[in-house]
């Protein structure tokens, strides 16, 4: 089975809840290292001939369009991550709904595909705010990847299903692709993306890969461009955020090429037209 690689092009400064985030009227005022580390992660996909999914920040493709247009150019899929960062639990049905559609619309104009899919900042999909797939079908939306099968700090459905599904709404139907996590002493942890990539040895990643495929179940890979580069700009925040958020940098890249090397990694949107039939 083919697993799924994905990235949230979001930058340095887009970590959620902290007293330190800057408000999105104060993005500006950073100097940006989103550009220069998402054209590295797009350099080593070609070297595999890799196709990825990228779920880009809105206010990131509003900027800089031109890296919307390269990842179309070079055969990723490009997808919402919404505009503002925004944990969909602060936000009223009608902010939420207005904020993926007018993502979708950015994207699809800068690039002239059809975006289709949407991942939620901090997969903040949770049992009080599962309206939010009623929205994505009445918006156009045909997949989300938003809904973290376990307990996390920014919500988890901790009894989810652990597998791709459909899930009936009030306006259709959506393909639902929650974060992958492996049964490991009777506990649901997640080995492969953010700070569980970084935290966790090779060895163990790419043994409970295994297991997750074993279970006839895709493993859904997840990084930031921000996680490439040990050496970009820091937000002050407490010593536990800074372990969860800065932890093993340098293993990122590493990891990565391992993983883009030795598994079959393919986009949300060609695992579907793959596996969605069969």
């Amino acid at each position: 089975m083919k697993n799924i690689l994905s990235v949230d092009v979001e930058d340095w400064f887009h970590i959620l809840e902290l007293s330190s985030t800057p408000n999105i009227n104060e993005w500006n005022k950073f100097e940006s290292q989103v550009k220069k580390n998402f054209y590295t992660l797009l350099d080593e996909f070609d070297k595999t001939d890799t196709k990825v999914t990228c779920f880009f920040l809105g206010w990131v493709a509003d900027h800089f369009p031109e890296i919307v247009k390269e990842a179309c150019q070079r055969g990723h899929e490009i997808a919402s991550h919404g505009y503002s960062h925004q944990l969909i639990y602060t936000q009223s049905r009608q902010e939420f709904s207005d904020d993926i559609l007018k993502t979708k619309n950015l994207l699809e104009n800068i690039s002239g595909q059809t975006v289709i899919g949407y991942r939620a900042p901090g997969f903040s999909i949770t049992k009080n705010t599962t309206w939010a797939l009623d929205e994505l079908v009445k918006a156009g939306y045909k997949y989300d990847s938003s809904i973290f099968p376990a307990s996390r700090g920014h919500g988890g459905i901790s009894d989810a299903k652990l597998f791709p599904h459909k899930i009936e709404t009030k306006y259709g139907t959506i393909m639902e692709f929650p974060l992958s996590v492996a049964i490991f002493f009777k506990k649901r942890i997640c080995f492969f993306g953010g700070g569980y990539l970084r935290l966790f040895p090779y060895s163990i990643i790419r043994y409970m890969s295994k297991r997750v495929n074993k279970e006839n179940r895709p493993v859904v890979y997840y990084i930031h461009p921000r996680e490439i580069d040990p050496n970009h700009p820091r937000l002050p925040m407490g010593w536990k955020r800074q372990f969860k958020s800065y932890i093993n940098l340098k293993s990122t890249m590493p990891k990565l090429k391992n993983l883009l090397y030795e598994q079959q990694l393919t986009s949300f949107k060609n695992w579907l037209v793959e596996y969605d039939d069969k």
